[in-house]
């Protein structure tokens, strides 16, 4: 079990890399608007490993989509690093800044498996560390997900849906990006895989200071996260350490 920021007395004293601000979110139907996100005040750090969590229909998704960028809010401001998304431009945010782990994969299927993760660092202008050829680094990421060599030269229509969730993280990991958000990460995968991704986001957040915020029904995986939201009709509550913890 890794110890919160607080406890690791490495609580972070530099402004918030994303705030939130009165940020409510409405689907307009045909009659009427149906409110999911109401009013949410947050603030998300960097070396803090995050995770939402929520009963079906709470409005988790939809506070990742409005977060990473892929979306705008109905009402109040979403703010990087003290800049207002829609100031900076949400494509480039979410081309520099923010990297996103989705819950449907949504890879380039008549890619294969190492394609998609260099494709995105193309994208993004990510470049390994030290330098290097970018399959390599890419073919390195997936190894390290699970995805052996053979496996990611494959196309990723060929692969089971647990292995194109690896393929969708790895190539997240890829980025070079100061926020990595994900959608139910570990759902696909067996306990010892997720497990590992659970490390890997751990690393992110303590050894690299990013800031890590993942949506999860699972709770022994927002045990291990440094920091607990709770999103129930719309509202957050926030928790550090273990779900349920003063």
């Amino acid at each position: 079990m890794t110890a919160s920021a607080e406890e690791r007395g490495t609580a972070p004293s530099t402004p918030p890399v994303l705030t939130l601000s009165g940020v409510s979110h409405t689907y307009q139907g045909r009659r009427r608007g149906t409110p999911v996100l109401r009013h949410v005040d947050l603030d998300f750090e960097r070396g803090v490993f995050h995770t939402i969590l929520g009963p079906s229909g709470s409005g988790k998704t939809t506070l990742l989509s409005l977060a990473s960028g892929l979306d705008r809010p109905t009402e109040g401001t979403i703010r990087f690093e003290g800049r207002d998304l829609g100031e900076l431009g949400l494509g480039r945010y979410r081309n520099r800044h923010a990297a996103t782990i989705f819950q449907q994969y949504n890879l380039l299927t008549y890619m294969t498996a190492v394609q998609n993760v260099t494709t995105a660092m193309e994208i993004t202008g990510a470049k390994p560390a030290g330098g290097g050829r970018r399959s390599r680094h890419a073919l390195e990421l997936l190894e390290r997900v699970g995805i052996d060599r053979d496996t990611a030269r494959r196309g990723v229509l060929r692969l089971s849906g647990g292995q194109q969730q690896r393929v969708a993280i790895a190539r997240a990991l890829a980025c070079d990006v100061d926020i990595l958000f994900a959608d139910e990460p570990t759902g696909s995968l067996d306990e010892e895989t997720a497990a590992g991704i659970v490390t890997i986001f751990k690393e992110l957040a303590h050894e690299q200071n990013r800031c890590v915020v993942v949506v999860t029904h699972n709770q022994a995986l927002a045990a291990e996260s440094d920091r607990v939201l709770t999103l129930r009709r719309g509202r957050v509550t926030v928790t550090r350490g273990r779900p349920g913890a003063a």
